[in-house]
Formats: C-alpha cells, structure tokens, sequence
C-alpha cells in the first residue's frame, strides 16, 4: 500500500472510530456498481446496503425511544423516517468525506457521481453494513450515535412525512389504506429513477417521481395530499 492510500485508509478509520480487521470487507462496502464495467467480477456494496439500512433502523429506533420518552408512535415513526432516509444518509456521508473513498468507474466519476445523493446515501448504508460485521452492534451504534444524535432534534424541516400523512388523513375520513404501485422504472441499476401511483379509495390516483421507490411514494403522497387541500404545495 503506498503511503497516500496508507493515510487515506487511516483518515477514514478515525472518521468511523473504528479500524478494520477485514479491509475487503471495507472495499466490497464502498465499491458501487460501475466499477463492474472494468471489473465484471468485482463484488459491489448492494448487500452490504440492504444490511446496513436494517441496522441504522435498529440504532435510530433505540435512540427515539431513548430521547423522546414522551412521545407516541406516530411522532417516533415520523421522526424515524426522516432520520433513516436517504437524503439524510448522503449528509452523514458527505461530513465522512465518503465520495473521495468510493471506487467507480471512471466514466461515473466524471458525470459527478462522488457528489450524487443516492450514491453517498447507499455508500452510507453500506459502510455501516460493513462496521456492523466487523466490529459488532457496539461499534456501529457508536458511530451512528455520533452522526446522527445531532439530527434528533433538528425540526427545521416538517415533522410530518408525506406518506405518513397521507395514512393518518385517510383513516380519518374512513378510507383504505393507500396503495403505491410502481408504474416504471428507468435509468441504470446505479442510478435508477421511478414513477410511483398513490391509490386511495373513492380518489383519482397521484403520481410521484424519484431516485429511489421511497422518494416516489412520498413524492405521490405529497401530490395528493397538495390536491385535495390537506397541505399547502410548501408543505
């Protein structure tokens, strides 16, 4: 390892807190998809993704519980979701400076990929999916306390979810619970891009468009929600 990789490595391990045993385990989890076009064989960070996103849910559900004592289920679910979502997450990557450390292709780094938000958010997911098999519950948990504790009290934006809001508003008025159903999906498996249809009994239906189907659904909620007058378009 030359000494420029050689602090790199070190810069990152004492921005997690924690310095792996296993350093393949720490390149699978920040290795994206393009750098199979050079690569084909080159194992990616998509499974460490789907492990990581379960364990920040545990860690941030443990935090909730912990800071809020007083509050009810549908305050801890909103603000759960705004925590765990992947917008948040490419914050927290990019205050680790994780887009210097992921491998790519080259032709995806050029069109900006290092700075694309559903990049750093997977990455995020995945590096903690990483930590979690390395280092164990602890060792994650600390890691994800100290970028995330900071978040728990930031009210700045809505409280209030769309897709939540939407459940609670339909309930209400003794309707169904609303139905997303994925109406395409276009784009490259790295970067995808959905259309998303919100059904809800007695209504037209919305859509929604995003990178993620998470972002398709709120954005469909958030469109029906605006139409029939229950939120204003800045909500």
């Amino acid at each position: 390892m030359t000494p420029a990789a050689s602090k790199k490595r070190d810069a990152l391990a004492k921005t997690l807190g924690h310095r792996f045993a296993d350093q393949d385990l720490l390149r699978r989890a920040l290795t994206h998809s393009s750098a199979k076009v050079k690569t084909p064989k080159v194992r990616d960070y998509e499974r460490l993704e789907f492990l990581g996103d379960r364990v920040l849910g545990l860690v941030i559900a443990e935090m909730l519980l912990e800071r809020f004592p007083e509050a009810n289920e549908g305050e801890l679910a909103r603000r759960f979701n705004r925590l765990v979502q992947k917008d948040t997450c490419a914050k927290v990557a990019e205050e680790m400076n994780l887009g210097t450390h992921v491998i790519m292709s080259t032709n995806e780094a050029k069109s900006g990929g290092r700075a694309k938000k559903t990049i750093l958010g997977d990455a995020c997911e995945a590096v903690l999916g990483a930590l979690f098999l390395d280092g164990g519950y602890d060792v994650t948990r600390k890691t994800i306390w100290r970028y995330w504790s900071g978040r728990l009290h930031d009210d700045a934006a809505p409280l209030r979810d769309a897709k939540s809001a939407l459940q609670e508003w339909a309930q209400s008025k003794g309707l169904d619970l609303p139905q997303y159903i994925v109406s395409s999906q276009a784009g490259p498996d790295h970067e995808p891009h959905f259309t998303t249809r919100v059904q809800v009994q007695g209504l037209r239906s919305t859509t929604g468009e995003g990178a993620s189907k998470r972002a398709a659904q709120q954005a469909a909620a958030k469109a029906m929600l605006v139409r029939e007058g229950v939120w204003k378009d800045a909500d």
